[in-house]
């Protein structure tokens, strides 16, 4: 397996560990043995677990030694809740280190320094291009600016309406616009709606397998606005993620009530959504879209203060994906390695 080939599948079990390891980056690791053969895999686990290299190393087990890492996050040199994972690779014998993302964290950094002391040869920025808008990009915006990465998630007929004159909205999307739309949840920290939508619509904001199951990891639930919930709503039950009240309408609150969050995920409604754009918040639009045609009903997003087209929001088309007869569109704000969004 070559260097690239083997960053993809790092790249692969970092996907694994999103939300699973915040407030830690989730990082993914491989092990090729001396003469190129994968040894071992692994990703970051629950805090206060073994970091990506440790798990790849154990896999990988007497094989490592005179091997390679992969790495998506340059190995760290600090010793916290675990040891630093720069000594067990030189430890383990590793012979050379390859990565993707040098630590943005001062705490942290230094691993690459401590490596090529030790006599390994190591090489940063391997793919770093997919690896910073991909899955580490939630952490990286957590390093650089200090807050999460917000993504705005949308779902609509073709002409943006989220519901009926009637109030009518499910199912605006299909099944597998669906089980998408919960297989991201699954990697989320959390998940922002406000309480006319928590009222309205009685969600549960779990994160659900196609079958009907939970993932193992499910986000917190964040409920924005004063109105109270009924006692038997849906997003009191204790099968999802904690339920969190923010008991205002403002972004900034939703932000310092979620202080180890990586990931958020605002849903809306259409007042929620603008009060994010309009904070220039938004990271990340997904917007769901259905081949319906409403021509009434609730929009899907209201900024307040928009008047002319030069007032817009614009954003990157980064993916385009059909989902059934749905298409997902993905736009992105690109974060740059000089820490601005």
């Amino acid at each position: 397996m070559n260097i690239a080939a083997a960053m993809d599948r790092a790249v692969e079990a970092s996907y694994a560990a999103m939300g699973v390891s915040s407030p830690n980056p989730p990082v993914g690791a491989v092990i090729l043995a001396a003469d190129g053969t994968l040894a071992g895999v692994g990703a970051t686990q629950p805090p206060g677990g073994p970091h990506a290299e440790v798990m790849a190393l154990r896999a990988a087990g007497d094989a490592a030694r005179g091997g390679t890492a992969i790495v998506t996050l340059e190995p760290c040199n600090h010793t916290g809740r675990t040891g630093p994972c720069s000594q067990a690779l030189i430890e383990a014998g590793i012979a050379e280190v390859h990565y993707a993302v040098s630590d943005p964290n001062p705490v942290a950094a230094g691993g690459a320094d401590t490596l090529r002391a030790a006599g390994i040869r190591v090489t940063g920025g391997v793919a770093v291009d997919v690896v910073e808008n991909g899955p580490l990009r939630p952490w990286l915006t957590r390093q650089r600016l200090g807050r999460p990465m917000i993504t705005a998630k949308m779902a609509a007929g073709v002409d943006g309406r989220i519901a009926a004159p009637d109030g009518t909205s499910q199912w605006i999307t299909g099944p597998a616009a669906r089980d998408h739309a919960h297989g991201q949840r699954s990697r989320l920290d959390a998940i922002v709606i406000g309480t006319g939508t928590a009222l309205a619509d009685n969600p549960t904001l779990t994160a659900r397998t196609s079958d009907g199951g939970l993932y193992p990891h499910q986000p917190s639930r964040v409920v924005l606005g004063r109105r109270d919930l009924p006692a038997d709503a849906n997003l009191r039950d204790d099968t999802g993620g904690p339920l969190v009240r923010v008991e205002s309408h403002e972004p900034a609150d939703v932000l310092a009530a979620l202080p180890d969050a990586l990931w958020v995920l605002v849903e809306g409604g259409p007042h929620i959504l603008g009060a994010f754009f309009d904070a220039d918040l938004v990271d990340e639009v997904h917007a769901y879209v259905a081949p319906m045609v409403l021509g009434a009903g609730r929009s899907s997003v209201e900024i307040p203060g928009v008047t002319t087209l030069s007032d817009a929001r614009r954003f990157e088309t980064s993916g385009v994906a059909t989902l059934g007869d749905d298409v997902l569109i993905t736009l992105t704000r690109r974060l740059s390695t000089s820490g601005q969004g």
